[in-house]
């Protein structure tokens, strides 16, 4: 591993940086009170080929890693922009399809998720059962030379944005009775398929949604990959990569926050002239959750490391505590810079308040810091199972 990245690598960066800054917080935020999406930069990134770089070069990607796809987002949440789709479409969809998808669904779907000209979301959670897949009710069954879907999902990401619904049931093994996990590509305009839009305490363009799926049919080729067997790992495959690149979003939307609160605290004087970034009350708290965000940014940069090096155990590991490192020091920076900005730091112009419910989700969603704490107590030191 090196902590230098490669040239081509900080050209992606100052890209994309330079992409996002054109944007900025004040048209995400714009978008995200008029009830509208980021429609115009997600279009750009597209073409301009930010939106593909971990999908290969034979289905118009960039050719890169998860390692290229964290800089895309955490270059676009510094500018504050954070893209809560490139988790979700090119994060896991994307990789799920390239790594377990037939030939004929990489070659239908990943040049539209490369240009940006499609999304896929992903359908994991429901109402009772969370993302414990050994407890989805969601359950699909053989129709003919089909599948019948039936059942709930929640807090679903960017439903009204998607052409397809990556969605995970549970289907029937004919040799042991039991169910197992399987991945269908559903349209979002099929029949029995419909949405409910959940209102969050949130500022962001991209919607959650509850969905029902009412007697689904799709077609034999909606599976994803050649059978039943693919189901399992196709699932696991997404979690890293969700995990990495939710945690570089955490990680810019923490850059953003410092670097907001430091122009303000370095400029704005009281009390005899001084800047109040003079006084150690305010610049030690900005200082430590510089740290904090630096130090999840490295950690970041292993997992993504691990992971394009085909390093899975090790990267899931490292991928579960740069997003446990990243959702808390994003929470801290964007705290910490309403704090310093005082009343400031409570109104939209100065645009770190807006942030203030996204953040607080990245230490739920999509996994727990609880259920990281309880991952990394099993898995790393040995404990027995809590749950």
């Amino acid at each position: 591993m090196t902590l230098d990245l490669t040239p081509e690598q900080d050209q992606l960066r100052d890209a994309v940086r330079a992409l996002g800054r054109r944007y900025g917080h004040g048209y995400f935020v714009e978008k995200a009170r008029a009830g509208e999406h980021t429609t115009e930069l997600w279009a750009e990134a597209g073409r301009l080929g930010y939106l593909g770089v971990n999908i290969p070069t034979e289905y118009g990607g960039g050719g890169g890693g998860i390692t290229e796809l964290a800089i895309v987002c955490e270059e676009l949440a510094a500018a504050g922009c954070p893209l809560l789709l490139l988790v979700v479409s090119t994060a896991i969809a994307a990789t799920v399809l390239n790594r377990h998808g037939t030939e004929e669904q990489r070659k239908k779907h990943l040049p539209g998720l490369a240009d940006g000209s499609q999304k896929i979301v992903f359908a994991i959670t429901e109402p009772e059962a969370g993302s414990n897949f050994h407890r989805l009710g969601t359950v699909a069954r053989r129709d003919g030379d089909g599948w019948l879907l039936n059942g709930r999902k929640c807090y679903i990401s960017g439903v009204d944005e998607a052409g397809h619904v990556l969605v995970v049931a549970r289907t029937e093994d004919s040799s042991t009775g039991k169910l197992k996990p399987a991945l269908f590509l559903v349209p979002t305009d099929a029949a029995g398929l419909t949405r409910s839009k959940l209102d969050m305490e949130i500022v962001s363009p991209e919607n959650q949604f509850l969905l029902y799926l009412d007697d689904v049919r799709v077609p034999a080729d909606a599976l994803l990959g050649e059978s039943l067997d693919a189901g399992l790992p196709a699932l696991f495959a997404g979690l890293n990569p969700e995990r990495i690149t939710v945690a570089a979003m955490g990680a810019g939307t923490g850059r953003y926050a410092i670097e907001r609160a430091s122009e303000y605290t370095a400029t704005r004087k009281v009390w005899g002239g001084r800047s109040i970034g003079s006084h150690q009350g305010v610049s030690h708290p900005l200082a430590h959750a510089a740290v904090q965000v630096e130090l999840a940014r490295l950690m970041i940069q292993k997992a993504a490391t691990l992971y394009d090096a085909g390093r899975d155990l090790e990267a899931g590991v490292a991928g579960n505590m740069a997003k446990y490192a990243a959702g808390e020091a994003a929470a801290l920076a964007v705290d910490t810079a309403v704090q310093v900005l005082g009343g400031a730091g409570m109104t939209t112009e100065y645009g770190v308040a807006t942030l203030l419910g996204a953040v607080r989700a990245g230490r739920i969603a999509p996994v727990s810091r609880e259920m990281i704490l309880n991952f990394v107590a099993q898995h790393v030191l040995g404990q027995d199972k809590s749950y």
